[in-house]
């Protein structure tokens, strides 16, 4: 059963979320540190080219099944037009600000 955006724990990975869905750059970018970093199956990538491939020219989207680690962690279905869907794992850094400074996605 899919967790509804407003419902997830997390307010910063609530955000993500909403954002990625509402295929908004700009709030997404506000999210994240300026030196945020993510990486994707378990190898860093450059965050500014991975995100516009991955997610904004390819509308990515995100149907959460399931949460953990306080909102942290999040098994979901993740859709986009290159690689249609997938189960993946996102596991989000959070700093104090409410900012997030790492997020690591991959293949479930």
């Amino acid at each position: 059963m899919t967790i509804q955006t407003g419902r997830l724990s997390d307010p910063a990975v609530r955000a993500f979320v909403g954002a990625v869905n509402a295929h908004d750059r700009d709030a997404f970018l506000a999210l994240l540190t300026p030196d945020a970093t993510m990486a994707d199956d378990g190898t860093d990538r450059d965050l500014a080219d991975w995100i516009d491939r991955e997610i904004f020219t390819t509308h990515g989207h995100l149907e959460v099944d399931s949460e953990s680690d306080g909102g942290r962690a999040l098994l979901a279905r993740y859709s986009n037009d290159t690689w249609g869907e997938m189960r993946t794992l996102w596991r989000f850094t959070v700093e104090d600000d409410g900012r997030i400074s790492r997020f690591e996605t991959g293949q479930a």
